[in-house]
């Protein structure tokens, strides 16, 4: 269901956050995100002089390289618009988030090594959608070739109980996954037009 129309409004602000996944040949994977920040007025500043609508404030971009276990291999940040000279001694600093696994505590750790005066606000926050894009581009294509070679795996996927949709005691899990299911017997489970073929590419 759509939003409601809005009342009269001019625009002021724009952000736009992109995310993609990619596979590479070494067996890695590749998550990009970028971000821009652009105002609908013009406005003076110090640094940059005169800045017109739909100038960049922010442009931002993160390459992220991780593993099929979702850990941090490499990464690398790029600070091409900011409003201070200073911003563009943040990126190198992202390199302390290798080895970490984007996963369960991630935030917290992302928080602990980057927050406050040690990062920037705009590239942190893009690490969480990165972090969700990381596991929607990999999930569900490791979950794809192990199922194509038959492999049975006895623990429940790593989509239980992440969002409302993949509770354990709810529908889709009672029709996809009955052996991870922990709800009454007696709940109904959705019938195909309810559900994706593949939930763990709808999901996250």
């Amino acid at each position: 269901m759509p939003l409601s129309p809005p009342d009269p409004r001019e625009p002021i602000h724009l952000r736009r956050i992109e995310c993609r996944g990619f596979r590479r040949a070494d067996g890695l994977w590749d998550i990009e995100g970028r971000l821009t920040d652009e105002k609908a007025y013009a406005f003076d500043t110090e640094y940059r002089g005169r800045m017109e609508p739909g100038d960049p404030v922010h442009a931002m971009a993160i390459r992220v390289t991780v593993d099929d276990s979702l850990t941090i291999r490499a990464i690398e940040a790029a600070t091409d618009s900011a409003p201070f000279p200073v911003c563009g001694d943040v990126p190198p600093r992202f390199e302390a988030l290798v080895g970490l696994r984007m996963g369960s505590g991630f935030t917290r750790r992302l928080t602990e090594r980057l927050g406050g005066v040690h990062g920037c606000t705009h590239l942190v926050e893009m690490m969480r959608p990165i972090a969700t894009t990381a596991f929607q581009t990999i999930i569900p294509i490791k979950a794809r070739e192990k199922a194509g070679k038959g492999d049975s795996d006895k623990r429940p996927p790593p989509v239980i109980n992440t969002c409302h949709a993949f509770a354990s005691d709810g529908p889709i899990v009672h029709r996809h996954w009955p052996q991870h299911y922990t709800g009454p017997e007696t709940t109904p489970a959705p019938g195909p037009g309810h559900a994706a073929a593949d939930p763990t590419s709808a999901g996250g």
